[in-house]
């Protein structure tokens, strides 16, 4: 076994281990930040298969705008975790038939895609009429793909992202009883004589005497 081969189980181990603890994980902050974790192991096998570009934007897209917007939102919508375990056992049946139909859908759809291909094959360089060496970008061929044969479902895929944070917003700015609010409107329809009101108050107490002057103190010779 060479080194890339343990490299690569070493990155699967690692991430089939973060993304158990997503969803065994009880505190809802440690579930995104295994999240993370498991998506920094995705981009180095990115990595391990030449796909340089996939594995940067895995890290700077998710690791670097998505997680830290889900971190904050699950921060900032004070879930309390004694609440949620209510009801986790009287879903568990439902929710671990569920799991396993979707994980026996997924083995037969990959068992019955990766049967009967043939090994893969060390890709020829491309050679110009010089007969020189070409040098070939995936990251070119890439973006040319998905800005010309799959434009659309880019921009599909966009839309879908900006009602998720749109959504994450909403919930956060919903009306609380504890939150302060000031209406514009009103703010703006206010009139001087609204804000100070001069009332004249009576006196409720008299004045009080001035206080007797202090008889000057003789200073005494030696």
């Amino acid at each position: 076994m060479d080194a890339k081969t343990g490299f690569f189980y070493l990155f699967s181990v690692v991430l089939l281990f973060a993304a158990f603890r997503v969803i065994t994980a009880r505190n809802p902050v440690h579930a995104v930040l295994y999240l993370i974790l498991a998506f920094s192991q995705a981009a180095a096998v990115w990595l391990l298969l030449k796909a340089e570009f996939l594995a940067i934007a895995l890290v700077l897209v998710y690791l670097g705008a998505v997680m830290v917007l889900f971190l904050f939102v699950v921060m900032m919508l004070d879930i309390h975790i004694d609440t949620v375990r209510k009801g986790f056992w009287k879903h568990f049946p439902l929710a671990a038939t569920v799991g396993a139909l979707i994980a026996l859908e997924m083995a037969a759809v990959l068992m019955g895609g990766f049967r009967g291909l043939e090994e893969p094959k060390a890709v020829a360089p491309l050679l110009d009429a010089a007969g020189q060496v070409v040098q070939y970008s995936n990251t070119k061929a890439l973006g040319k793909l998905l800005y010309t044969q799959y434009l659309y479902p880019v921009e599909i895929a966009a839309v879908i992202l900006l009602v998720a944070m749109i959504a994450a917003i909403a919930l956060t700015l919903r009306q609380r009883k504890d939150s302060k609010a000031i209406n514009p409107a009103n703010q703006v329809r206010v009139r001087a004589r609204d804000r100070l009101e001069v009332v004249k108050v009576a006196a409720t107490q008299k004045p009080s005497e001035p206080l007797p002057e202090a008889a000057p103190v003789e200073e005494k010779k030696a």
